[in-house]
């Protein structure tokens, strides 16, 4: 898994090591896509949303996952950066969902995505730093004991080593986690 630390200068989580990811912009159901999701991917999805969620949004929540991936990482599905293309979004794999409580002053509702860079056809030596996410690097599944990871960053990659430790393709259909609190406990569940 490749992570990066976020920048000193941030206000929310500063020098703490985090996927690639953002906000979904509304230019992302415009973007191009040369494959769509996989049929389960679609379903747990739009099952897995609080609001009304069409194939369509889902699919605008996949293709921003890769433009997070192309601008804070410098990485492409499919080719190199120079290369104007449409990425293959079936081979993305829908593995967490992570809400923070009500109340928090930063919050979110996200979606955690994952692939094999062989079948997404990234080179895995492209990336390179960005102004939101620096010292970027590949981490030992078994051994990421010694970054200063955010919590649930460090859940996610857990519960993920898991699932591969089961099935080491990490099947379309395989389980998707979901952490969220409810009346002040931690709920670390499934959809």
């Amino acid at each position: 898994m490749l992570v990066g630390k976020r920048s000193s200068a941030h206000v929310f989580m500063p020098d703490v090591f985090v996927f690639p990811g953002g906000r979904r912009d509304a230019r992302d159901h415009a973007l191009p896509y040369s494959g769509d999701l996989h049929p389960a991917v679609t379903d747990k999805l739009i099952h897995a949303a609080s609001r009304p969620l069409t194939a369509s949004g889902a699919r605008a929540l996949a293709l921003a996952a890769i433009r997070e991936l192309h601008e804070e990482m410098g990485l492409r599905f499919g080719g190199d950066a120079d290369e104007c293309h449409a990425p293959d979004l079936s081979h993305l794999r829908f593995v967490a969902r992570a809400i923070t409580p009500p109340g928090k002053v930063r919050r979110y509702d996200t979606r955690f995505f994952c692939c094999f860079t062989d079948e997404a056809g990234i080179n895995p030596n492209a990336f390179s730093d960005s102004e939101e996410l620096l010292s970027l690097q590949w981490l030992d599944i078994e051994d990421n004991s010694s970054l200063n990871m955010a919590p649930i960053t460090r859940l996610v990659l857990e519960d993920v080593t898991k699932f591969m430790i089961g099935d080491p393709s990490l099947q379309f259909e395989s389980p998707v986690r979901q952490y969220f609190e409810r009346r002040g406990k931690f709920i670390r569940g499934f959809l």
